[in-house]
């Protein structure tokens, strides 16, 4: 949003109507010279102002519009902040959360929005802010109940969207189906079709591809059957119609949603991929090539398409076709990182090690870096390879400075999958020895050691981390929550001061803010740690986080919602390590 308006541009907003500047409201008592004159104080007899702009919110508003002209977006978003607090305006407060977006400052956007939301609650703007915030931080839940609370307004929360991302990114599913399932619940099915009704639809859609992935495809079908009764063209319908026919094996049934769906929307390379992915299962591979390469020719053979076929080919094990997209391209400037990546795997499918390494290693910096690194030394150690393995990375290491503690880090993780722990230690400390300002290493050798109950090495690691950098909020915090989760008592105080500094330098980190919340409760505050817990929940809902919360509201009383959170957990997985040992202790909590 521009910022470029002036005082005579204020009437983009509402308070044009409401917020004039008042005129001076004192009577001149004589004339001096043809202008009034005033008694001493020309306010003391005005009436206070309840609507316009008085001094101070004139101040407030010049104040943030200069701002915002400087490019000082985060002092423009609190002048606006402030002032719709002074003047209850919801245009005020949608200003201030795009100035913040523009600053990119997070806090101050949800701040904002939040504030928004309060002065239009019916408006889908804010909730659109909350949920992309949400998601930004990985708090799935407070994400889709914001779409949710979008869709109940009669807007569109772009469910189905979401709901293919929270299967794609492995999203807590089984946290993610109970508000959807409740929410249509409530609304007990859908009216007939009509523009008021198709935020409720892609509910029904989005709800039907999560539990598809959690298994229950009778219910995903029942949703789905209930959407092709109002909607039958709806081309959402019959994409996730072809995908749920593709997750149970029917690839008769994929094949004909697909050719629907091409049908609705011929220009849709989803649904193209869909049926060759159908026809590729049925074992028709050659008319599979015809369609990508109609589609390769409709679309102009880019780069990108070529990548994304390869790697369909590739993923359904048939890697002649993929290496066929893939090869005119080797050579050509512009190749993504991804296709070299494949040519790797193709490489490696085909016992081609040496061809397959000098692949991977032509991976540029970047989101491929490290996955082919990994690819390749895994690759080698599946060989029998392992000094070959370890020489690669040390090699990589030393051609690429940006990577160093991540190559490393990668190193550790392999000798680990091998069993050679000592080893992977032993690596950590040649390294940090040959470079000992490394924080991120030394953070690394810390958390190794608490993994193994040596609290006094992970102690001295972080000691170091926090003498050389006194801002590491990470290492404050962890060294504060070891102490308060550990010691009997008598560190307590060091555990809370050192989190009180973590939480001065970020507010906003929900570990931070878990870790106030237990120091308090292992203090003997359970009041005072609820807030910060509940906090910290909100904007990570993790089993650990879960676990502290439960039992500070099963120490309040409040036993019936600390069980509600357990419940939460409970998917039976063994993937809740805090949680069972909470159970270990307190048992009841994990009863009805």
């Amino acid at each position: 949003m521009p910022f470029r308006a002036t005082l005579t541009g204020l009437p983009r907003w509402p308070l044009a109507v409401t917020l004039l500047l008042s005129g001076c409201q004192a009577t001149p008592s004589s004339s001096v010279g043809g202008l009034p004159a005033f008694i001493d104080d020309p306010m003391a007899s005005a009436p206070p102002i309840t609507r316009g702009l008085d001094a101070e919110g004139l101040r407030t508003l010049l104040t943030a519009e200069m701002a915002g002209q400087r490019g000082d977006f985060s002092r423009a978003s609190q002048g606006y902040l402030a002032a719709s607090r002074r003047y209850p305006v919801a245009a005020l407060a949608e200003r201030a959360t795009f100035a913040a977006r523009f600053g990119n400052d997070t806090a101050l956007m949800e701040t904002s929005a939040l504030r928004w939301r309060e002065l239009a609650p019916t408006a889908q703007g804010p909730n659109q802010f909350l949920a992309t915030l949400s998601l930004s931080r990985g708090d799935w839940l407070d994400s889709l109940e914001q779409r949710l609370a979008i869709v109940s307004a009669g807007g569109n929360g772009e469910i189905a969207a979401f709901a293919e991302l929270a299967v794609a990114e492995n999203a807590p599913l089984g946290l993610l189906i109970r508000p959807l399932r409740d929410f249509l619940d409530e609304s007990a099915g859908i009216a007939p079709l009509g523009d008021e009704q198709e935020g409720q639809v892609d509910v029904l859609l989005g709800t039907a591809l999560i539990e598809a992935a959690l298994g229950n495809t009778a219910q995903a079908q029942a949703r789905l059957d209930e959407v092709a009764s109002q909607a039958p063209d709806l081309e959402s319908l019959w994409l996730a119609r072809a995908r749920l026919a593709l997750e149970t094996g029917d690839h008769q049934g994929a094949r004909r949603a697909a050719r629907r769906g091409l049908e609705l929307a011929p220009d849709d390379v989803r649904f193209v991929l869909m049926l060759a992915q159908a026809n590729i299962r049925l074992n028709n591979l050659t008319q599979a090539q015809e369609q990508t390469d109609a589609l390769l020719e409709r679309h102009g053979g880019g780069p990108d398409l070529r990548v994304a076929l390869a790697q369909l080919y590739l993923e359904e094990g048939h890697p002649d076709p993929a290496y066929r997209l893939l090869q005119p391209m080797i050579g050509e400037e512009n190749i993504p990182d991804l296709a070299y990546f494949l040519l790797g795997a193709i490489a490696q499918s085909e016992g081609d090690i040496d061809n397959a390494l000098i692949y991977y290693r032509q991976v540029r910096e970047g989101s491929e870096f490290l996955p082919a690194r990994a690819a390749a030394a895994q690759m080698l150690i599946e060989e029998d390879r392992l000094l070959d393995a370890r020489a690669f990375l040390r090699i990589e290491r030393m051609r690429y400075d940006a990577y160093f503690s991540d190559l490393v880090l990668l190193e550790v993780q392999l000798l680990d999958g091998q069993n050679l722990a000592s080893e992977a230690d032993a690596l950590l400390d040649r390294e940090l020895a040959r470079t000992p300002a490394d924080t991120g290493l030394r953070y690394l050798r810390a958390m190794r050691a608490f993994e193994r109950g040596d609290l006094a090495a992970m102690e001295r690691d972080l000691r170091y981390i926090i003498r050389s950098e006194p801002d590491n909020a990470n290492a404050l915090n962890a060294l504060g929550y070891t102490l308060a989760d550990t010691d009997s008592g008598e560190r307590l105080e060091e555990a809370r001061a050192l989190i009180e500094r973590a939480y001065e330098l970020e507010p906003d980190n929900p570990a931070v803010l878990d870790s106030m919340g237990w120091v308090l409760f292992k203090q003997g505050e359970p009041d005072e740690a609820l807030s910060w817990l509940e906090t910290a929940f909100a904007q990570m809902p993790d089993q650990e986080v879960a676990a502290h919360l439960a039992e500070v509201l099963d120490a309040l009383g409040r036993v019936d919602e600390a069980r509600a959170i357990v419940r939460r957990f409970q998917t039976g997985r063994g993937d809740t390590p805090a949680l069972d040992e909470l159970l270990r202790r307190r048992p009841a909590l994990g009863t009805p």
